[in-house]
Protein backbone atom coordinates (compact mmCIF):
# COMPACT_ATOMS: atom_id res chain seq x y z
CA UNK A 1 0.00 0.00 0.00
CA UNK A 2 2.87 2.39 0.60
CA UNK A 3 3.22 5.15 3.11
CA UNK A 4 0.06 6.51 4.67
CA UNK A 5 1.62 9.97 4.51
CA UNK A 6 4.00 10.93 1.74
CA UNK A 7 7.36 12.37 2.80
CA UNK A 8 6.81 15.53 0.77
CA UNK A 9 3.78 16.43 2.85
CA UNK A 10 5.73 17.35 5.96
CA UNK A 11 4.58 20.38 7.85
CA UNK A 12 7.79 22.40 7.52
CA UNK A 13 10.93 21.89 5.47
CA UNK A 14 13.11 22.26 8.58
CA UNK A 15 11.63 19.12 10.15
CA UNK A 16 12.29 16.87 7.16
CA UNK A 17 14.63 14.66 9.21
CA UNK A 18 11.83 14.07 11.72
CA UNK A 19 9.43 13.26 8.89
CA UNK A 20 11.82 10.73 7.38
CA UNK A 21 12.11 9.04 10.77
CA UNK A 22 8.33 9.16 11.19
CA UNK A 23 7.55 7.58 7.84
CA UNK A 24 10.37 5.03 7.74
CA UNK A 25 8.27 2.44 9.58
CA UNK A 26 4.94 3.29 7.94
CA UNK A 27 4.88 0.47 5.33
CA UNK A 28 5.16 -2.11 8.10
CA UNK A 29 2.75 -0.46 10.53
CA UNK A 30 -0.16 0.48 8.28
CA UNK A 31 -1.33 -3.12 7.68
CA UNK A 32 -1.12 -3.74 11.43
CA UNK A 33 -3.08 -0.58 12.18
CA UNK A 34 -5.74 -1.47 9.63
CA UNK A 35 -6.05 -4.95 11.09
CA UNK A 36 -6.42 -3.61 14.61
CA UNK A 37 -8.98 -1.03 13.59
CA UNK A 38 -10.84 -3.67 11.65
CA UNK A 39 -11.07 -5.94 14.68
CA UNK A 40 -12.11 -3.14 17.02
CA UNK A 41 -14.57 -1.28 14.82
CA UNK A 42 -16.38 -3.96 12.84
CA UNK A 43 -18.62 -6.24 14.85
CA UNK A 44 -20.48 -7.62 11.82
CA UNK A 45 -18.47 -10.56 10.33
CA UNK A 46 -19.86 -9.95 6.82
CA UNK A 47 -18.87 -6.29 6.97
CA UNK A 48 -15.43 -7.23 8.32
CA UNK A 49 -14.91 -9.62 5.42
CA UNK A 50 -16.01 -6.99 2.91
CA UNK A 51 -13.69 -4.41 4.45
CA UNK A 52 -10.76 -6.87 4.42
CA UNK A 53 -11.46 -7.69 0.79
CA UNK A 54 -11.59 -3.99 -0.07
CA UNK A 55 -8.28 -3.29 1.67
CA UNK A 56 -6.65 -6.30 0.00
CA UNK A 57 -7.88 -5.11 -3.41
CA UNK A 58 -6.55 -1.62 -2.70
CA UNK A 59 -3.16 -3.08 -1.79
CA UNK A 60 -3.12 -4.89 -5.13
CA UNK A 61 -4.06 -1.59 -6.82
CA UNK A 62 -7.27 -3.21 -7.98
CA UNK A 63 -9.46 -0.21 -7.30
CA UNK A 64 -12.84 -1.45 -8.52
CA UNK A 65 -13.03 -4.16 -5.81
CA UNK A 66 -11.51 -1.66 -3.36
CA UNK A 67 -14.72 0.31 -3.74
CA UNK A 68 -16.28 -2.26 -1.38
CA UNK A 69 -15.37 0.09 1.46
CA UNK A 70 -17.74 2.76 0.10
CA UNK A 71 -20.99 1.12 1.30
CA UNK A 72 -19.42 0.46 4.69
CA UNK A 73 -18.30 4.09 4.92
CA UNK A 74 -21.75 5.31 3.96
CA UNK A 75 -23.26 3.13 6.72
CA UNK A 76 -21.02 4.85 9.29
CA UNK A 77 -18.06 2.49 9.76
CA UNK A 78 -15.24 4.80 10.97
CA UNK A 79 -12.40 2.58 9.70
CA UNK A 80 -13.97 2.48 6.23
CA UNK A 81 -14.59 6.24 6.33
CA UNK A 82 -10.98 6.92 7.25
CA UNK A 83 -9.77 4.59 4.51
CA UNK A 84 -12.04 6.26 1.96
CA UNK A 85 -10.68 9.64 3.06
CA UNK A 86 -7.18 8.33 2.42
CA UNK A 87 -8.22 7.14 -1.04
CA UNK A 88 -9.59 10.60 -1.91
CA UNK A 89 -6.58 12.38 -0.41
CA UNK A 90 -4.08 10.34 -2.41
CA UNK A 91 -6.20 9.87 -5.54
CA UNK A 92 -5.91 6.09 -5.46
CA UNK A 93 -8.91 4.41 -7.00
CA UNK A 94 -10.89 7.66 -7.04
CA UNK A 95 -10.14 11.13 -8.40
CA UNK A 96 -8.00 13.08 -5.93
CA UNK A 97 -10.30 15.42 -4.06
CA UNK A 98 -9.21 17.03 -0.80
CA UNK A 99 -12.73 18.26 -0.05
CA UNK A 100 -14.10 14.71 -0.22
CA UNK A 101 -11.13 13.46 1.80
CA UNK A 102 -11.85 16.03 4.51
CA UNK A 103 -15.54 15.06 4.54
CA UNK A 104 -14.77 11.37 5.08
CA UNK A 105 -11.99 12.06 7.57
CA UNK A 106 -14.33 14.33 9.55
CA UNK A 107 -17.07 11.68 9.69
CA UNK A 108 -14.56 9.14 11.05
CA UNK A 109 -12.81 11.67 13.32
CA UNK A 110 -16.10 12.67 14.95
CA UNK A 111 -16.53 9.01 15.91
CA UNK A 112 -13.09 8.93 17.53
CA UNK A 113 -10.93 7.40 14.78
CA UNK A 114 -7.40 8.58 15.67
CA UNK A 115 -5.96 8.13 12.18
CA UNK A 116 -8.77 10.25 10.72
CA UNK A 117 -8.24 12.89 13.42
CA UNK A 118 -4.56 13.05 12.52
CA UNK A 119 -5.22 13.32 8.79
CA UNK A 120 -7.96 15.91 9.26
CA UNK A 121 -5.61 17.97 11.45
CA UNK A 122 -2.99 17.94 8.70
CA UNK A 123 -5.59 19.00 6.10
CA UNK A 124 -6.57 21.95 8.32
CA UNK A 125 -2.91 22.87 8.77
CA UNK A 126 -2.33 22.90 5.00
CA UNK A 127 -5.74 24.28 4.06
CA UNK A 128 -6.44 21.36 1.72
CA UNK A 129 -10.14 20.64 1.25
CA UNK A 130 -10.97 22.86 4.23
CA UNK A 131 -10.18 26.48 5.04
CA UNK A 132 -6.75 26.79 6.67
CA UNK A 133 -7.43 26.89 10.42
CA UNK A 134 -4.45 26.38 12.69
CA UNK A 135 -6.63 26.21 15.83
CA UNK A 136 -8.80 23.43 14.35
CA UNK A 137 -5.62 21.68 13.17
CA UNK A 138 -4.26 21.82 16.71
CA UNK A 139 -7.50 20.42 18.12
CA UNK A 140 -7.51 17.39 15.83
CA UNK A 141 -3.78 16.76 16.22
CA UNK A 142 -4.11 16.94 20.04
CA UNK A 143 -6.95 14.40 19.94
CA UNK A 144 -5.02 12.14 17.54
CA UNK A 145 -1.93 12.24 19.76
CA UNK A 146 -3.93 11.47 22.89
CA UNK A 147 -5.61 8.44 21.32
CA UNK A 148 -2.47 7.05 19.65
CA UNK A 149 -0.77 3.85 20.69
CA UNK A 150 2.43 4.38 22.69
CA UNK A 151 4.49 3.54 19.61
CA UNK A 152 2.73 6.13 17.40
CA UNK A 153 2.25 8.75 20.11
CA UNK A 154 5.79 10.13 19.93
CA UNK A 155 5.66 10.59 16.15
CA UNK A 156 2.26 12.27 16.30
CA UNK A 157 3.39 14.49 19.14
CA UNK A 158 6.36 15.71 17.05
CA UNK A 159 4.07 16.68 14.18
CA UNK A 160 1.56 18.29 16.58
CA UNK A 161 4.38 20.24 18.21
CA UNK A 162 5.65 21.38 14.80
CA UNK A 163 2.20 22.76 14.03
CA UNK A 164 2.03 24.34 17.48
CA UNK A 165 5.16 26.39 16.71
CA UNK A 166 3.07 28.32 14.17
CA UNK A 167 0.50 29.28 16.81
CA UNK A 168 0.19 32.12 19.27
CA UNK A 169 -0.41 31.37 22.95
CA UNK A 170 -4.07 32.25 22.51
CA UNK A 171 -4.44 29.89 19.55
CA UNK A 172 -2.76 27.10 21.52
CA UNK A 173 -5.16 27.67 24.41
CA UNK A 174 -8.20 27.67 22.07
CA UNK A 175 -7.11 24.47 20.33
CA UNK A 176 -6.55 22.71 23.67
CA UNK A 177 -9.92 23.93 24.94
CA UNK A 178 -11.67 22.63 21.81
CA UNK A 179 -9.95 19.27 22.24
CA UNK A 180 -11.02 19.07 25.90
CA UNK A 181 -14.62 19.96 25.02
CA UNK A 182 -14.83 17.41 22.19
CA UNK A 183 -16.61 14.10 22.69
CA UNK A 184 -16.99 11.28 20.14
CA UNK A 185 -20.40 10.65 18.63
CA UNK A 186 -21.66 7.66 16.65
CA UNK A 187 -23.44 8.19 13.36
CA UNK A 188 -27.12 7.30 13.37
Amino acid sequence: MGNFRDRDRCIKPDISRQCRRLYRGAPRTIPLLLGGILLLSTANPAAAQSFRQGVAAFDRQSYVPASRVIPLAERGDPAAQSYLGFMFETGRGVPQNYTEAALWYRRAAEQGDGRAQYSLGLLYDRGQGVPRDIVEAGKWLNLATASASPRARDARARIRDAVTTKMTRGEIARSRYRALEWAPSREQ
